[in-house]
């Protein structure tokens, strides 16, 4: 059958405060971002052609409604957006350090995206999507986890592959046994992984890539394709031929890497809708990669993510150089 959206994702949708130069009184300037790495990674992937919603909360407040003029302006479907009349939308400072890596303070206790319940969601739409992706900031609150597993259930009875993300944020949960229950679920019920080298160290105890990648797929056979990110010096993807390493695109011009890695994961589902997720070989992978790379070496020289998001062309234009 035929399925109306080719991602469906779920989770936080919010406003990323990014550091953007010095007040003439010396006080730091932050430019209000729409972010929040579910939408960031359907950002993309319209940027590729794909049709995509995404199921979640936002208060009704001025983010709230910035945010779902954002999304909509970037052509996602937002039947499944719910607006809290009483919860305030979900506010991230970055601060970003010279080198474009960042440090998140979040407003958020309670904060919308936390208090999407299990009947709120669409579940016609998550039935409709040939992909589900999801992170942990929709598992870090019982009642949003509800609605979460809820949602992989239903994505999985309906067919869908499931994408899963980490996308560890320490300071939003009680405690690192807590952190590590929950992603351990998400590996365990979904087909494509995305997961940084931080992430993999906080699972498996390895800062080895081959011998941490290794560690996932004997401890979660269910993953089809698992592929690793390495920040600025590439991407590494396992599979039962070994695996293979791309190199990161060092280019200049970075400015933050706010958006890259779900950059990165649009691009890899991107190449999943076309490929499939079995059979690929290594010379299929190091393609899926380089392009993976490419794109999100582009979001990292612009501020913020979902207005951020380069064209294909400018994606080939990088991978001709």
């Amino acid at each position: 059958m035929k399925k109306g959206f080719d991602v469906l994702a779920l989770g936080e949708l919010l406003i990323d405060f990014t550091e953007n130069g010095v007040s003439g009184q010396g006080n730091p300037l932050f430019e209000a971002n729409p972010g929040g790495a579910p939408c960031n990674v359907l950002a993309m992937l319209k940027k590729l052609g794909r049709s995509c919603a995404f199921i979640g909360k936002v208060g009704d407040d001025m983010f709230g409604r910035q945010l779902r003029e954002a999304v909509s302006e970037a052509g996602i479907c937002l039947d499944g957006l719910v607006m809290d009349p009483k919860a305030h939308t979900t506010l991230a400072f970055v601060k970003t350090f010279p080198n474009g890596d960042r440090d998140f303070s979040f407003y958020r206790d309670p904060g919308a995206d936390m208090l999407l319940r299990a009947d709120e969601l669409r579940e016609d739409m998550i039935r409709n999507a040939r992909i589900f992706h999801f992170g942990t900031l929709s598992m870090t609150h019982e009642g949003v986890r509800e609605a979460t597993k809820r949602a992989v259930a239903l994505a999985k009875e309906s067919g869908a592959l499931i994408s899963f993300d980490p996308n560890l944020r320490p300071p939003l949960w009680e405690s690192a046994e807590a952190a590590k229950e929950q992603i351990a679920w998400g590996l365990s019920q979904c087909d494509i992984l995305k997961i940084a080298d931080n992430e993999m160290e906080f699972m498996t105890g390895e800062t080895d890539f081959d011998l941490g990648g290794e560690l996932l797929r004997k401890a979660y056979p269910n993953i089809r394709v698992l592929n690793v990110t390495a920040g600025p010096e590439g991407s590494y993807s396992f599979f039962d031929g070994g695996r293979v390493f791309v190199p990161s695109f060092r280019l200049g011009g970075t400015v933050e890497t706010t958006g890259a890695g779900d950059t990165f994961c649009a691009c890899v589902l991107n190449y999943i809708l076309e490929n499939g997720a079995d059979g690929l070989d290594a010379d299929k992978r190091t393609e899926m990669l380089r392009f993976a790379n490419a794109a999100a070496y582009l979001v990292t020289t612009k501020k913020g993510a979902i207005r951020s998001m380069p064209e294909r062309t400018a994606v080939e234009q990088i991978l001709a150089l």
